[in-house]
């Protein structure tokens, strides 16, 4: 098995995520990692989500996909076309070793954002490598929370989803429909 980031493009609005999430859950695939928020386009939501499947069974999860009526547009993200980062807020005891986490937050070109009794909450934007590689070098000074965001990806250069598919069926684009003030409400 392999890891596979799929962008996929849907309509906004409610229940889209529901049934994207039951199709996996029905089937019993697991979603490694599921990141959703709105695109250029406010009546276009973009899903990016990681699995864990072997290459036939990811062609039989894209075809279910586009079963669904709410679904756009899919893509497979690959490492070499596109760019991937995750975000990742993790709340560290400090104790007496302040001065040693510190160098490892900026061996990680990470921040602390908040200092506070004893603890630092460290921000973190990165590969995924990146970002378990922080995490390992602090889970020995105690980790009291965390949240990742899950990844995201675009791909590189000029190339977009949206200017492949959207136009194709019809759909405005922002470039064509001009910008607006509000694009999220």
């Amino acid at each position: 098995m392999s890891t596979h980031t799929l962008a996929v493009l849907v309509e906004n609005s409610p229940g889209v995520l529901a049934r994207v999430a039951s199709l996996f859950s029905r089937r019993a695939y697991n979603i490694d990692s599921l990141a959703v928020g709105p695109t250029e386009n406010p009546d276009i939501s973009r899903m990016t989500i990681v699995l864990n499947l072997d290459g036939h069974v990811l062609d039989q999860v894209m075809a279910q996909l586009y079963k669904l009526v709410n679904v756009i547009a899919i893509s497979e993200m690959t490492d070499n076309t596109t760019i991937k980062r995750e975000l990742l807020l993790v709340k560290v005891e400090t104790g007496s070793h302040r001065n040693e986490l510190a160098a490892i937050v900026e061996k990680y070109s990470a921040v602390i954002v908040n200092e506070d009794e004893g603890f630092f909450t460290v921000e973190a934007t990165g590969v995924p490598a990146q970002i378990e590689g922080l995490l390992n070098e602090l889970t020995p000074y105690g980790i009291k929370e965390l949240v990742q965001s899950g990844l995201v990806a675009l791909e590189k250069g000029s190339a977009a989803l949206s200017d492949r598919t959207l136009s194709a069926q019809g759909i405005s684009t922002l470039h064509e429909i001009g910008t607006q003030a509000d694009y999220q409400n």
